[in-house]
């Protein structure tokens, strides 16, 4: 499998997580076993947020898949999938905020820090998933410094950060035919076919 190591490495995800988890797996290899000269570019990204404190949230996965799938583990360990509509709530939501100042990707790191840290939508556009559901939002986060310092430390440790941004680089060079899966400012694919790929 291109893109799981061990689904024993995800584990801690929990049972709707694991499930999901598995399906991908099984797509991925059934993919690999039809297409024996070249592998198939992820189109999307699998990522776990995790509650951290209450209403604050950091990246705690994620890696390319075939599809977008957001999974969020409460403080109470509850876990579910966010639905294309409380995501498409969630865009609109931070779209708004970063047009009248009020984001935290977009304030200064102290800033965002002394707030206790970032919400659920906030969290998802740190994430590769925000560049591909949210892509319609990248023009007001492209080239922003604070942005790219902000959404670094959305992640929960600087090693998933960078293990995540190793994997979805190794997935674009892997497939360049079909577009990057990068972050915001890519101009390979349009926000339509991106937002598509998500919900269900």
């Amino acid at each position: 499998m291109k893109y799981l190591k061990k689904l024993s490495d995800y584990a801690v995800v929990g049972g709707v997580g694991a499930l999901l988890i598995t399906g991908i797996a099984g797509c991925q290899q059934k993919a690999d076993e039809n297409t024996q000269e070249s592998q198939p570019q992820a189109k999307g990204a699998f990522v776990i947020i995790e509650e951290v404190s209450a209403g604050k949230y950091k990246i705690k996965d994620e890696f390319p898949a075939e599809e977008t799938r957001i999974v969020l583990k409460k403080l109470d360990g509850s876990e579910k999938v966010l639905t294309k509509e409380e995501l498409d709530a969630l865009m609109k939501e931070e779209s708004a905020k970063i047009d009248d100042g009020t984001s935290n990707l977009t304030k200064p790191q102290e800033a965002q820090v002394s707030s206790g840290g970032m919400g659920l939508g906030e969290t998802i556009l740190a994430s590769v998933a925000g560049a591909m559901i949210g892509s319609w939002i990248g023009s007001k986060l492209f080239g922003n410094q604070n942005y790219q310092n902000n959404r670094k430390a959305g992640y929960k440790s600087p090693s998933t950060y960078s293990k995540s941004k190793k994997s979805f680089s190794k997935s674009s060079r892997s497939g360049t035919k079909a577009g990057r899966s990068g972050f915001f400012g890519s101009k390979s694919s349009s926000s339509s076919s991106r937002r598509s790929s998500y919900g269900g």
